[in-house]
């Protein structure tokens, strides 16, 4: 199949940002865009999410506070002890 060379306007955070994430997911940003187009134009229509695992904000802030013994519970003496933190 040849090949042709197209230009497009995108923010440069979004560009970099973008090429970060598919450099993770192991592509360039040529490759991820060439995979959603053939994806969309099978669908006809837009096709589906490529992402990588990110915690949501509030897993975000429980791993940062533990990382800042910040809001953490325990140890417990018993499990009553427990079960009235959990239960708070």
């Amino acid at each position: 199949m040849a090949k042709v060379s197209t230009n497009i306007t995108i923010d440069a955070e979004v560009k970099k940002q973008a090429q970060e994430l598919f450099a993770d997911l192991g592509m360039d940003l040529s490759t991820a865009i060439n995979i959603y187009l053939k994806k969309a134009l099978a669908e006809q229509g837009i096709p589906f999410e490529v992402s990588r695992e990110v915690p949501n904000k509030v897993t975000a802030k429980a791993i940062a506070d533990s990382e800042n013994d910040d809001d953490v519970y325990g140890p417990f003496d018993s499990v009553e002890a427990l079960m009235e933190a959990l239960n708070a």
